[in-house]
């Protein structure tokens, strides 16, 4: 039965780029279960089966699961004597000389960086054995900004050339490895994309708070060819980490919220392990892009979150979420008490999507059903603009193609890779629907 939706205008807050807005009372969703092929929804009994316990309840290997019921609290700075202070007035010039401090002080347990406001140009890289870091700005997030110009498409000789100019890496230091590993690539081969990431923490307990991260080659490359230019701001590797009011900006590939392995003898930090959980918790934050700007396969919960899509770059749709669950998860995002939002070019298309899986490894067999990725997302209680496709607003999948379907049969299998794993429940908005 559809549902007449309440005027958005008369229940949500003002957005700053600070944070997210606030829902005073959420109208009435137009969404009814099962949907549409193209527009899967579930029902209030399925929506049960996602929620923030579940994809945070276990720890370990897929394999086999440890029980570990996390339950992350508000990153609690204000009684927080720093350990470390970058900027006017701190020991340390740059946010990289103050991790170093943190992780060869020996110290384990969590230790706070603060970061005094300014632009502070350079990469930051936090390695598996660092302990729990929290870096958090001391003003407002826009105060605070980390930034890089970062592009995939280029050779290891222009991320030398970014990353380390003055040899802020150097051998011995604590992250040496992680630099060496993107740096040591073939060179007459472009960058992997996880190597485009200005801030790229691969230890476990990572916090950030009030601060904002940006890969800054956003407009100066405009290909007239459309090829992918992945600059991300953010990578994040580690079980529990936890991003709070940060702004995380770029085109393709702003936030990368992954799952990261421990250095072997051959020195593979970047690759991506299949039987390992890794969890995050994202809250009040602001995220911008335009082409998969959210992708990865962590067990990810955004919460009261803001999804901004630009059209400053491109003006063909964009694509907000590109998921690569493992067929052994069945968890992998679940959005919930959010925005999804688009400028005022999106706006007028109407045409953007949602997300699409991210078939990953998969370009030269095509998607093999129960082998491939098959990315899993849950979008929920959030408001969607008019920016994006009413019916049909997930896209076929990133690397192989793969026609968008969703699974609408009355028994229903959430994994069956027969079928995409994106689901909606309880949305609203102009985005929403109904078919305008």
């Amino acid at each position: 039965m559809k549902k007449t939706a309440v005027p958005v205008a008369m229940f949500l807050l003002g957005l700053s780029l600070s944070g997210c807005s606030l829902v005073a009372s959420q109208p009435l969703s137009p969404q009814a279960s099962p949907g549409t092929a193209s527009r899967p929804v579930l029902s209030t009994g399925e929506a049960g089966h996602f929620t923030q316990e579940r994809y945070f309840a276990h720890k370990g290997k897929l394999s086999a699961p440890e029980q570990d019921l996390w339950q992350p609290q508000p990153i609690g700075i204000a009684a927080v004597k720093a350990d470390y202070t970058v900027g006017t007035g701190g020991a340390y010039a740059t946010v990289q000389q103050a991790v170093n401090a943190a992780i060869t002080s020996g110290k384990r347990s969590r230790q706070y960086i603060r970061i005094e406001p300014g632009t502070y140009t350079g990469a930051v890289y936090v390695p598996i054995d660092a302990g729990p870091l929290t870096l958090y700005g001391s003003g407002r997030p826009e105060d605070v900004n980390i930034e890089l110009t970062l592009d995939a498409r280029t050779p290891p000789s222009a991320y030398i050339a970014a990353v380390n100019p003055a040899g802020q890496f150097k051998a011995g230091d604590p992250a040496w490895n992680m630099y060496k590993v993107c740096a040591g690539q073939t060179a007459d081969k472009p960058m992997d994309t996880p190597c485009a990431a200005v801030m790229w923490a691969q230890a476990d307990g990572f916090q950030l708070k009030n601060l904002t991260v940006t890969n800054t080659l956003l407009e100066s490359v405009i290909d007239a060819k459309r090829e992918g230019h992945q600059a991300v701001a953010l990578r994040s590797d580690g079980d529990r980490a936890q991003f709070e009011n940060v702004r995380l900006i770029g085109r393709q590939d702003t936030f990368l919220v992954n799952v990261g392995e421990a250095p072997t003898p051959t020195n593979k930090v970047g690759t991506y392990p299949l039987d390992k959980i890794a969890r995050a918790y994202i809250r009040d934050s602001y995220i911008e892009g335009d082409v998969d700007f959210v992708f990865g396969r962590a067990n990810a919960v955004f919460d009261n979150c803001e999804f901004r899509a630009v059209s400053t770059r491109r003006s063909v749709p964009a694509i907000v979420f590109a998921p690569d669950s493992v067929p052994a998860s069945s968890l992998g995002f679940l959005v919930m008490n959010s925005r999804i939002t688009g400028d005022k070019g999106h706006q007028e298309l109407k045409f953007s999507k949602l997300g699409r899986s991210w078939d990953q490894g998969a370009g030269a067999t095509g998607y093999l059903p129960g082998s491939s990725p098959n990315g899993q997302l849950v979008i929920r209680d959030s408001y969607i603009d008019a920016s994006f496709d009413l019916a049909a607003p997930w896209d076929k999948a990133a690397t192989t193609g793969r026609p968008h379907r969703g699974n609408i049969a009355p028994e229903r299998k959430f994994d069956d890779p027969a079928f995409n794993r994106l689901w909606e429940f309880n949305n609203y908005g102009p985005g929403a629907g109904p078919a305008r």
